[in-house]
């Protein structure tokens, strides 16, 4: 038991560090919420703020945080890929730890870089003079944890039906790249047409930055304008997702790799 937790503990400060050391990343990391929240949330502000029941760019922040938590600690579960065709990491995969204990450990330390992404988002949003509630941010801790964790369980099932880092980059990112628009990280999704409403409910990144926006917005007139399914349901869709994938992407990973 003390084995499998300092395996845990181990590969989750590996890739926080990893994080760290990875310049490259950290610079993207933030290149997209500066446009997504500098850029396209003052631009629809500009052109739609007046008609709109809300702001903006608050709307925009929001979804962005719960998009770059999911899709933070999602594209670090599927880096296990890369680290079992690595030299190095392979020493992981033999030693007589269990493969669930690679899993956790990975997902802990994906889910803590994210968090670290989420503290320079908000930087961001401060340097925007953005008028970001404290209260409301502190209400979102806990949604932020169970949407890493839910980013962690879509990147694990995911994961377990790759077989090399070729097919993740070109998986991934038609993956990913399409719930942006269909999640409403920086679009009203209120109204849309009936094949776009099945696609956008299919996708779990809306059920992320919904249950962001709902703790935010909770309790303020936007409410109601902003929140597409609120927080009791966002919980019990999320919660149902989370175990089918977090179940059927470990028994498939586990079994992969005793193939292996």
């Amino acid at each position: 038991m003390k084995r499998e937790l300092n395996a845990i503990l181990v590969i989750a400060s590996r890739d926080v560090l990893k994080f760290f050391c990875d310049s490259v990343r950290i610079l993207i990391t933030f290149i997209f919420p500066l446009i997504f929240i500098g850029v396209l949330g003052s631009s629809l502000q500009a052109n739609l703020g007046q008609d709109a029941k809300f702001n903006f760019l608050l709307f925009t922040f929001t979804g962005v945080i719960g998009q770059v938590l999911f899709q933070s600690t999602a594209s670090g579960i599927i880096s296990l890929i890369e680290d079992r065709e690595n030299d190095f990491s392979q020493e992981i995969f033999i030693t007589p730890i269990s493969r669930y204990s690679i899993i956790f450990g990975k997902i802990l330390g994906e889910s803590i870089v994210a968090f670290f992404q989420m503290i320079g988002i908000i930087g961001f949003g401060l340097l925007f003079r953005l008028p970001i509630s404290i209260e409301g941010l502190i209400r979102i801790l806990p949604a932020c944890i169970i949407v890493a964790l839910f980013g962690g369980a879509f990147g694990l099932l995911v994961l377990a039906n790759l077989k090399s880092q070729r097919a993740a980059n070109q998986l991934f990112p038609f993956l990913i790249f399409p719930q942006f628009f269909l999640a409403g990280v920086f679009n009203p999704i209120k109204e849309l047409p009936w094949y776009l409403l099945i696609a956008s409910r299919l996708s779990p990144m809306t059920y992320a930055v919904d249950l962001v926006r709902s703790f935010y917005y909770l309790g303020s007139p936007e409410y109601n304008y902003v929140v597409l399914i609120g927080i009791a349901k966002n919980l019990l869709i999320i919660g149902v997702v989370f175990l089918v994938m977090l179940i059927v992407g470990t028994m498939l990973f586990v079994r992969g790799e005793r193939n292996r």
